[in-house]
């Protein structure tokens, strides 16, 4: 006679459900809200909070007393058309748009050649790799120091070279024809190392072997860039001149330290020109100088949603 061995059930609740089920965690989820919330609260008290009071203060009339009480009454879009109609507006925004273009364009040139230069694995390339990071790890306070020295119209380094070959001196600082020019040169010094780390880490994810096939095909250095190198850093190119254009729009520190906007507004930009606004006077127009602010989050934001665009374009097609 056979036995039947039968299998003890596992005991359940009045629902029918386990106890062990019921001990189990309910959700991954909560360890990764656990995770993401620092990272919220960081970006919600240093980036959401500040861009809310920055809007707040453009679409109201702030004085100092009203700073401090909280009371400024409520003018809609007054102070952004009281920044249009300031004569210094066109002038402004002319100088952000040249200051960023060239500086972008001859860091990005002068970072790419760098960068393929230094591919190239040859005794001291390390070093020298490392010697060029020194102005981008410099304090910009420093950096722009130095340059006001380098560049002083009565004791710079720069006028001793041009009188030693017999050029007269050039009022860099002081000048409205050089005073932008001046700054730009000292902003692409400080930027190219950022653009030689970054185009170099992206050359050395192209793989050899296309260089090889390609001089065995017969092509010779400059084919080999353009119809290898450039295309495939197409990537990391749009990624750094982003930041680098982002980066250049808020430029302050080295037009202030160097010419303070001047002469007669001849190097002042967005910028500057916010910080003027907001503090460079007796009676800040915090308004206004907020406004101007704004703008300059606005362009950044356009050029970013390209960006992203772009990207999203390039990874369907």
């Amino acid at each position: 006679m056979s036995q039947t061995t039968q299998v003890p059930r596992p005991r359940t609740d009045s629902k029918g459900a386990a106890p062990e089920a019921r001990r189990r965690p309910a959700s991954p989820q909560w360890a990764a809200w656990a995770f993401l919330t620092p990272v919220t609260l960081y970006l919600v008290l240093f980036y959401a909070y500040p861009l809310y009071r920055n809007l707040d203060l453009s679409l109201r009339n702030y004085t100092v007393r009203s700073f401090v009480r909280g009371d400024a009454p409520f003018t809609g879009l007054a102070n952004y058309r009281t920044v249009f109609d300031d004569p210094t507006f066109a002038p402004a925004l002319l100088h952000t748009v040249v200051f960023t273009a060239v500086c972008l364009v001859f860091q990005y040139a002068i970072g790419l050649a760098l960068a393929v230069f230094f591919s190239r694995h040859f005794r001291l390339s390390a070093t020298l790799r490392a010697l060029f990071l020194v102005p981008w790890l410099l304090p910009l306070i420093v950096s722009a120091s130095t340059w006001s020295w380098m560049l002083n119209s009565d004791s710079g380094i720069v006028n001793a070279v041009l009188h030693a070959v017999g050029v007269d001196p050039v009022n860099w600082l002081t000048s409205p024809t050089w005073s932008l020019t001046s700054v730009i040169i000292a902003n692409i010094w400080i930027g190219v190392p950022f653009n030689l780390v970054v185009l170099h880490s992206g050359l050395q994810s192209i793989p050899a072997g296309l260089y090889e096939a390609a001089a065995l095909d017969g092509a010779n250095a400059w084919q080999r860039f353009w119809r290898i190198t450039f295309p495939l850093l197409r990537p990391v190119s749009a990624i750094t001149l982003l930041l680098g254009l982002v980066y250049t729009l808020k430029v302050f520190d080295i037009i202030w330290i160097m010419t303070k906007g001047g002469p007669a507004d001849s190097s002042t930009t967005f910028a500057t020109w916010s910080y003027q606004l907001g503090f460079g006077n007796l009676l800040p127009a915090f308004g206004p100088g907020a406004a101007v602010g704004n703008l300059l989050v606005l362009a950044a934001l356009v050029f970013g949603l390209i960006y992203v665009r772009l990207q999203r374009k390039q990874a369907l097609s």
